[in-house]
């Protein structure tokens, strides 16, 4: 249950974003649901490879422990995203200037 509200929460956050800047709206929302799941994969196979490794003798049976290990980590991986985008989206964005508030007006002012 916890993780359909994270997703529809997560979705949601980079589907207005993407409407904010007049971007493909699903694809960004589908996008961050993508790479919630993906950190939180690549986190459990380098946890994995290093329980091999340093044999820390994890419960893998634990699956609910697992999955609350897995949510920050997807959840910063989606921050570090938004935060990517955002900062790209802005920087590109060209600010129309209302010229016709200026008719009349001294150029040099």
């Amino acid at each position: 249950m916890l993780g359909i509200i994270l997703i529809y929460f997560i979705g949601k956050q980079f589907y207005t974003l993407a409407e904010d800047f007049n971007k493909n709206k699903w694809l960004y929302a589908i996008l961050s649901v993508v790479i919630y799941y993906v950190a939180g994969f690549i986190f459990g196979t380098i946890l994995a490879v290093l329980d091999l490794i340093f044999e820390w003798g994890i419960d893998w049976d634990n699956n609910f422990g697992l999955n609350l290990l897995g949510i920050p980590i997807g959840l910063l991986a989606d921050w570090g995203f938004y935060y990517m985008l955002k900062k790209k989206w802005e920087q590109s964005t060209v600010l129309i200037k209302d010229e016709i508030q200026n008719i009349g007006k001294n150029t040099e002012d």
